[in-house]
């Protein structure tokens, strides 16, 4: 499925149950990529998609509103949130995760599992869940993603959430700068 601003370079193989969606800013797929089987591609109000030539993206991989420069390999699973960004050459294997804004060099391996995390990247196993968040917690998902606030404990208001989810689904949430 092809929804919205969706742009397809020549030579693109999109596979049986992938979703691109474009609705609420660009999905650009340079030439000669890969979308395998139940891909799910998703633009955000501020982060476009950008996926440059030459990019294997794995079965039931996720990429939202994300820049996948050229040449990258992302093995079945992959998920790569808002904001962040793949250098040219890189390799995220099975099930590795790009966190929301963060930088994967050109030509760095997220090995099986594990999870990048920062800008620059520090990769880690899925284990180091303090390392992870402490890191993660200043890369701001809920703001970048849904445009709310965490509470000086970290916490987060997930009624927020889910009502600036529920208005940007039906096309009526603007982000709060």
């Amino acid at each position: 499925v092809l929804s919205g601003d969706v742009n397809v370079e020549a030579d693109v193989h999109i596979s049986f149950g992938a979703v691109v969606m474009g609705e609420e800013a660009s999905v650009t797929i340079g030439s000669g990529c890969i979308i395998r089987e139940n891909v799910v591609i998703r633009s955000s109000p501020k982060h476009p998609v950008r996926i440059g030539d030459a990019v294997l993206v794995g079965a039931h991989s996720a990429l939202y509103g994300c820049t996948v420069q050229a040449n990258v390999f992302l093995a079945t699973g992959v998920t790569v949130f808002h904001g962040a960004c793949i250098e040219a050459g890189a390799e995220v294997r099975i099930n590795g995760v790009i966190h929301v804004n963060t930088r994967l060099a050109e030509g760095a391996t997220v090995p099986i599992g594990w999870v990048a995390v920062g800008d620059p990247a520090t990769i880690l196993p899925p284990g180091a869940h303090d390392e992870i968040w402490r890191i993660q917690r200043e890369l701001d998902f809920p703001g970048t993603v849904y445009g709310v606030r965490r509470g000086p404990n970290g916490e987060v208001d997930m009624r927020e959430v889910t009502t600036h989810g529920v208005q940007r689904a039906k096309g009526e949430w603007r982000s709060v700068e």
